[in-house]
């Protein structure tokens, strides 16, 4: 059961201290609302994906079970939780000391100016707490329709092609979204006088509704009308190169209502996620940058430096295995700030070949807040590593390629390149590491079969891995499914016919 409170009384008071000077520095931010909860609550929540209610699912009953054990053996521990909404919820454990309910509080300011101000959250649905809840209620009237272990099990295979998306779709404006409805409306009034398509996009559009308005009554006949749009579709080429594998799915796939409807609402809920994994580093590195200068200048009290010392280190610490998005994030802001108070950038300083000069290189220009401010509105983890990652920084952080040596058995640097480690970074951070899959024919050799084809950006496919979704794919498609990729350097397809894949020439 959820057990949560909005604050008060010294609390509340804290909370007025540090938006003042969250103020002060010139963050803009949505409305802030903290909540209280405890440590069995703020697991749940975090299982959840900090939303209080979802659809019932396993794998929320696994993340809690594995948070809950991480708590209780002391190996971790959620100190704050907030929310991309309008006003933006955060969670503040009861049993955190004054020092942290402080410092957390500085670091959720940092949160919420960053939802509130970088573009690539421009489009999210910032009354996402209704949508979660609303989804949920849907998705268990299914269950109480069609079954438990049915309607999970549909789950399992849409959630497994989740991360299969197109980041164009999260800028998709206001007027985009009118002019599709105007065309919807459009379709509708042609279907009725018994006109002609709109456009080569109607036919999708037409598919769409059908998968949306399909009922037990009608189902053969959508059935014909399903293979006939794929007919349509294929001839016109006009899915080619989609990457929205679920949206594909919603319109030509031959679903029952409620299977698409599902679809529809994990495909909402994928794209409200998306903005905060391509801006990982970043946003913790701004928050982390905000809670470290109000606390440093601002909030804490002398007797309370050592304290944050710890626990600020122990949130920065580094490993070899994998980037530290806190550590990194905040300190390239700060080098950010530092090489434009100083004047570090332009034509003039990168072609100085004098060592001591630039060491000591110091135009006094003072645009390093002003900076940060700007550069923060417009730019993701991929952009902003690629921009702003200099072998300068790399050097002082520490940043290298490390690989595993057996003979010392530990992790040894392999190279200190700067031009491979930062393509090793961009390498991880492009499509959060995982393939980039699209669609390239629906009617593969004219059988109504899927062809996908594996967009090689350095990531290979795990042909286990591969297996498992082809085999998800297959179940929502119902037909044969292929996909084109390189495996030992050669170009192979893939091919899943419902039992093995196996390659095909």
């Amino acid at each position: 059961m959820l057990r949560t409170k909005q604050i008060s009384g010294d609390l509340l008071k804290l909370q007025k201290e540090i938006q003042g000077y969250a103020d002060d520095y010139g963050l803009d931010y949505f409305p802030q609302v903290f909540e209280m909860c405890d440590y069995d609550t703020i697991n749940i929540l975090a299982a959840q994906g900090g939303f209080p209610k979802r659809y019932p699912h396993w794998k929320f009953g696994m993340d809690y079970d594995q948070m809950s054990k991480g708590y209780r053996y002391g190996i971790q521990k959620i100190y704050e939780m907030v929310i991309n909404s309008d006003p933006c919820y955060a969670y503040l454990l009861e049993v955190n000391n004054w020092l942290d309910q402080k410092l957390v509080m500085a670091h959720v300011y940092g949160h919420n100016d960053f939802f509130k101000n970088n573009m690539w959250f421009s489009n999210t649905n910032r009354k996402m707490m209704d949508v979660m809840a609303n989804n949920g209620s849907k998705i268990r009237r299914y269950m109480d329709l069609y079954g438990v272990d049915r309607v999970e099990n549909f789950i399992d295979q849409v959630l497994s092609l989740e991360n299969l998306l197109d980041i164009n779709h999260l800028f998709e404006t206001s007027e985009v979204v009118q002019s599709r409805k105007e065309k919807e409306k459009k379709f509708l009034e042609e279907q009725d006088n018994g006109g002609y398509l709109v456009d080569d996009r109607s036919q999708a559009l037409k598919s769409f509704m059908r998968s949306k308005s399909r009922s037990e009554n009608d189902r053969s006949t959508d059935e014909n009308s399903h293979e006939n749009d794929i007919e349509i579709m294929a001839e016109k080429n006009v899915v080619k190169g989609q990457r929205d594998i679920l949206k594909f799915l919603i319109e030509f796939a031959p679903l029952e209502e409620w299977e698409a409807n599902i679809i529809g609402c994990l495909r909402e809920e994928a794209y409200y996620f998306l903005p905060q994994r391509i801006t990982k580093i970043m946003n913790e590195g701004w928050a982390s940058y905000w809670h470290s200068t109000i606390m440093n200048n601002k909030a804490m009290d002398s007797s309370e430096f050592i304290e944050f010392a710890d626990k600020h280190a122990g949130v920065m610490a580094m490993s070899k295995q994998q980037i530290n998005p806190y550590k990194i994030g905040i300190e390239l802001f700060r080098d950010i700030e530092f090489r434009w108070n100083t004047g570090r950038f332009g034509k003039e300083y990168n072609e100085c070949t004098n060592m001591v000069e630039k060491e000591n290189w110091d135009l006094k220009t003072n645009q390093g807040r002003e900076k940060i401010f700007t550069l923060r509105k417009s730019h993701n983890d991929i952009s902003f590593i690629d921009e702003f990652l200099t072998p300068e920084f790399c050097n002082r952080m520490k940043i290298f390629t490390y690989k595993y040596n057996p003979r010392s058995k530990r992790m040894e640097i392999d190279s200190r390149d700067f031009a491979a480690i930062k393509q090793k970074m961009l390498t991880q951070l492009t499509n959060f590491g995982s393939p980039v899959i699209e669609i390239e024919d629906p009617n593969y050799k004219n059988r109504k079969e899927l062809l996908l084809t594996h967009v090689h950006y350095g990531v290979d496919l795990d042909m286990e891995f591969a297996a498992k979704t082809l085999n998800n794919l297959f179940k929502i498609w119902k037909r044969p499914v292929n996909i084109a990729t390189k495996y030992e350097d050669k170009e192979v397809i893939l091919a899943f016919d419902g039992k093995e894949m196996k390659a095909v020439s």
